[in-house]
């Protein structure tokens, strides 16, 4: 155990997120992603909701100041899903965080996923919930 660090992050996540560089892209897929498909790199999270992992990761997950977008969202076909607003508020609390979010496709998405540095796994039930985020540097 150590202090400081949110229990829902397991040591594979810790060492996953220490690993990656400015500009590397990890994915928090929500239950109906086809996580083991896209995965360069898989590390479930089963149980866990993403705004609860969100929670868990940013404080410790500086974002990219570099881009334009605080983080990349799979188009919903004309509706803005609920958790998106919860994701907004979570990402706005950190430096870099209050960017308009970039909405792609859902083939541009699964692209995306398969460059990304790492997938998540979670068990996320709102539906068009997967979002990326793009790692920053530290300042």
């Amino acid at each position: 155990m150590l202090r400081g660090i949110s229990n829902l992050l397991s040591p594979e996540l810790l060492k996953i997120l220490a690993e990656m560089g400015h500009g590397d892209e990890l994915v928090l897929g929500d239950g109906n992603f086809p996580a083991a498909s896209h995965a360069q790199r898989l590390v479930r999270a089963d149980g866990h909701t993403i705004p609860a992992l969100l929670d868990a990761i940013l404080p410790l997950f500086p974002l990219d100041y570099a881009v334009d977008f605080s983080g990349v969202l799979m188009d919903s076909r004309n509706t803005e899903p609920a958790v998106w607003k919860t994701y907004k508020e979570k990402l706005s609390a950190y430096p870099d965080g209050d960017k308009q979010f970039l909405i792609v496709s859902k083939p541009e998405f699964y692209t995306r996923a398969k460059n990304a540095y790492c997938v998540v796994a979670t068990s996320e039930s709102a539906r068009f919930a997967n979002l990326i985020i793009r790692k920053g540097i530290i300042i």
